[in-house]
């Protein structure tokens, strides 16, 4: 029901009022029960409806003032129903910049259109009952329920985008998934301390760097240490799905504790690199450690065996992106896994470099091209809202570092790294 069906509603009362047995039994049956105001203690606690004003002009006269006093009502309902839909949809729509993404809350993050106010509801509106068939596992429910569900699930720690996606089918999966369970998983007490641990020693790791390495170039994994749960976990749930390599990207920052907390590698070996011992063979070399690469096997929870290989990075920022995707086709290739589903690659990207590094954009172009697709990639955006020491707002014409990927029909979550269990 919405405004489009007002014009309907009406017809279909008049020919009730002529005829009742002309209409079908569920509108028959609605505007038989149909109550014109409920009790004085709805009524107080909700306030009347447009038609209640016309009830006593009804009862003196007669039938047809009647008919038109619960026409009104209905008009009003369907005209309510309307504006709840807008709102539902927006909250789509809009949800992810209310969000609470920001850690430094430096953006405004006020939105008139998730606003109640600006379609018409008000306060006395908050405990009045609404059908809401288009929220999912959520029906009959006062507008305030469907505003706390709109906001525990798209303005919480994670700002979804997925309402560009031209399929529609895709579109409400997404919405099923997420409207469900409110965007937020209950997660065991196992996982929660596996989570725990893993950002223990992203978080000791850098300390120990930094205090035992003054002054060298760390490129530090420092605000963003909820990377290293988040690889942690992918690599489970690939296993899980019968995953066998993963060819993973990524540039300098947080490379040396992601070699040390997922890749495996010995941290006297990492630490050997920061002595330099031999200084001629290094000369002009300070950063070499953070173009090297690693290969390891990593075993899942089940006992599953996922080869994990991390890519030597080239100087220039997002190169590796093509190196690691081609990679990840020619072990394909070399399987006959024509499904793309043996190998995958994990990328994972600062903020700056994403919006501002064109093979990005390239890379992604060729993500559909029979010849050049990997099956699917999951991009990872540190974004330390600072890059090249230049703000955002300076940096880029967009809101989002990630609004290029819009340009593919797939869905970008934005989560505030501060909320590991999010992540």
């Amino acid at each position: 029901m919405n405004s489009y069906s007002l014009d309907y509603i009406d017809d279909l009362y008049v020919q009730y009022i002529r005829d009742p047995a002309s209409v079908s039994p569920g509108w028959r049956k609605y505007f038989d029960e149909f109550s014109l105001v409920g009790s004085a203690t709805e009524v107080e606690a909700n306030g009347a409806s447009p038609a209640a004003g016309r009830v006593a002009v009804a009862e003196e006269e007669g039938p047809g003032a009647h008919a038109l006093a619960i026409r009104d009502e209905a008009l009003w309902l369907a005209k309510m129903q309307d504006r709840i839909d807008n709102l539902v949809r927006e909250y789509r729509v809009r949800g992810h910049v209310m969000a609470r993404l920001d850690p430094l809350k430096l953006a405004n993050r006020e939105q008139p259109e998730l606003n109640p106010e600006t379609y018409g509801l008000s306060q006395a509106d908050l405990e009045r009952p609404f059908t809401c068939e288009n929220l999912n596992y959520f029906n009959s429910r006062t507008l305030g329920d469907i505003l706390t569900k709109l906001r525990n699930t798209y303005c919480r720690s994670i700002g979804a985008q997925f309402m560009h996606i031209e399929n529609r089918n895709i579109r409400d999966w997404l919405q099923r998934r997420m409207e469900s369970c409110e965007n937020r998983l209950e997660l065991s007490r196992d996982v929660q301390v596996r989570i725990y641990t893993r950002l223990a020693d992203a978080a000791i790791f850098e300390e120990f760097v930094r205090r035992k390495f003054v002054g060298a170039k760390t490129f530090s994994l420092e605000g963003a240490e909820s990377l290293i749960p988040l690889l942690d976990l992918a690599l489970e749930k690939a296993g899980q799905h019968q995953v066998e390599g993963v060819v993973l990207g990524m540039a300098h920052r947080g490379r040396l504790n992601v070699l040390a907390n997922i890749m495996g590698k010995r941290a006297q070996s990492i630490f050997w690199s920061f002595d330099d011992p031999v200084p001629d063979m290094h000369r002009g070399g300070g950063d070499v450690r953070y173009h090297l690469g690693y290969s390891s096997d990593w075993t899942t929870s089940t006992g599953a065996k996922v080869h994990i290989s991390l890519c030597f990075n080239p100087s220039h920022l997002e190169y590796v992106n093509t190196v690691a995707q081609g990679r990840c086709r020619a072990k394909q290739e070399r399987q006959k896994d024509d499904r793309h589903s043996k190998h995958m690659t994990i990328l994972i990207h600062g903020d700056a470099a994403f919006a501002g590094e064109g093979i990005v954009q390239e890379t992604l172009n060729m993500s559909e091209l029979p010849g050049y697709t990997t099956g699917g990639t999951l991009h990872v955006i540190l974004n330390n809202q600072i890059g090249f020491t230049t703000m955002p707002e300076e940096a880029r014409s967009c809101t989002y570092a990630t609004d290029v990927a819009k340009m593919l029909q797939i869905p970008i979550f934005h989560v505030n790294g501060e909320d590991p269990e999010a992540v």
